[in-house]
């Protein structure tokens, strides 16, 4: 007897369900709301009813990053795309784009996945007419006044020839000035919008499935006086102001650490290197991973003079050398847009036989970084060792950019030490989706 796998789908609130039902009599829909709500498996299982009748073949998933998109949408947790048409569908390329090809009850149907953040983004979906686009943290894709150049606009644009056009957005709330509410989610919820628009807000108690203790667990993570809290957990949109790590300028000795708690120890640690220049600083980090799960800032460097790239590497060399002979250090991230220094990095650390590996930092969004530190604050898995009194100091005067109120700045002004944090955030933002479960 052969046995077909099913998706284990959970209880499903009165407030999805009544999502879901709706959103097929609607030209567009949009879902904001806290971590862990619902959003995007409501829109995943809309989609895939949608491309089942549909009379259009070609269709577009977006995310921030490529990888992001086919993540959220393509495995979503076990209920993405992949899953609902599992057995009818395949991954593969089309026109150099990683592509979901789907068989469904009217024809094949060709999903392209693609990223959205950077500004020349939209190369990527020139050609093609699209009938559904299904978007992910839209208040991350690129967006400009440019119709020609905006990923938002030109995927828009996009979608005019299509028989049956459809759009399903997704967010995390962020500053009630943003631009994709005044251009777009509020405007059309005021305005209306022909064939129809749907938005809902929804919370993480919508989401029948999460148990108290299990959200509990979730809340734990967060400092309730974040602007993270407020967006993540309440689902409130939220300005970010004032000192971006309030809890560490506020009590510094929390996350200060002489020594490590008993039973726990350093189990690898890893360098995060940030090149100077003009009035910033080189700066390098040494971050430790415990067993227990904590971060811990090590070592640092921290350099305003200009130096040489002789000079930088023989003090890289040294500083490298110092954190070996304590920890074991196998990787070293560094700010890829200096590759020349790069590379003299990797020829001293070569001579000097440290068998170090060193590549190009991921560079994930800066706020990315920032709300992964400000988690990881919150539930207490994050801390400095005393000597680091560069890194120390740039934690309790990191600030946000008081003239941006319609987007998350980091205020960089020459005022403050972001150099540091560059250096720290470098050497464990790969680490991110392992250490921080919304993440993942």
């Amino acid at each position: 007897m052969s046995k077909t796998a099913t998706i284990p789908w959970g209880a499903f609130s009165d407030k999805h369900r009544a999502y879901i039902r709706s959103a097929l009599k609607n030209r567009m829909c949009v879902a904001e709301g806290a971590i862990r709500s619902g959003k995007t498996i409501d829109h995943c299982i809309i989609a895939a009813a949608y491309l089942e009748t549909t009379p259009d073949k070609y269709h577009l998933a977006s995310g921030s990053t490529m990888a992001n998109a086919k993540l959220n949408i393509g495995v979503c947790n076990g209920f993405g795309l992949e899953n609902l048409f599992r057995g009818r569908c395949r991954w593969g390329k089309y026109r150099d784009n990683e592509a979901l090809f789907v068989r469904t009850q009217t024809g094949e149907k060709i999903v392209i996945f693609v990223g959205a953040a950077k500004a020349d983004s939209y190369k990527r979906i020139l050609g093609n007419s699209y009938g559904l686009w299904i978007a992910t943290e839209i208040n991350e894709h690129y967006d400009c006044p440019d119709s020609r150049i905006s990923f938002v606009k030109v995927a828009t644009g996009r979608q005019v020839a299509a028989a049956w056009p459809m759009t399903l957005w997704d967010l995390n709330p962020c500053s009630p000035k943003a631009p994709i509410y005044e251009d777009y989610i509020d405007l059309y919820r005021d305005n209306g919008l022909a064939g129809g628009y749907l938005y809902e807000h929804f919370t993480i108690h919508d989401n029948a499935t999460i148990t108290p203790e299990r959200l509990r667990e979730i809340e734990s993570q967060y400092n309730p006086e974040t602007v993270w809290y407020r967006r993540d957990i309440l689902g409130e949109r939220a300005v970010a102001e004032g000192l971006i790590y309030q809890q560490f300028a506020d009590t510094p000795e929390r996350f200060i650490l002489d020594d490590l708690p008993e039973g726990d120890a350093i189990r690898n640690a890893v360098i995060g290197v940030d090149f100077g220049g003009g009035t910033s600083a080189h700066a390098f980090c040494c971050m430790g991973f415990t067993v227990l799960g904590r971060l811990v800032v090590l070592d640092e460097y921290h350099e305003k003079r200009a130096l040489d790239p002789n000079k930088l590497a023989a003090d890289f060399v040294d500083f490298v050398r110092r954190c070996k002979s304590r920890w074991v250090i196998s990787d070293c991230w560094c700010d890829s847009a200096e590759q020349t220094l790069i590379n003299g990095l990797r020829s001293a650390a070569a001579s000097a036989g440290l068998g170090l590996n060193i590549g190009n930092a991921q560079k994930r969004p800066i706020n990315d970084r920032i709300r992964a530190t400000c988690i990881l604050m919150g539930a207490g898995r994050f801390f400095v060792a005393r000597n680091c009194v560069e890194t120390i100091d740039a934690l309790k005067s990191a600030l946000w950019d008081g003239k941006k109120l319609t987007e998350d700045v980091r205020l960089d002004d020459g005022t403050t030490n972001i150099d540091s944090l560059d250096a720290m955030e470098y050497s464990f933002e790969r680490e991110i989706p392992s250490l921080i479960d919304s993440w993942r």
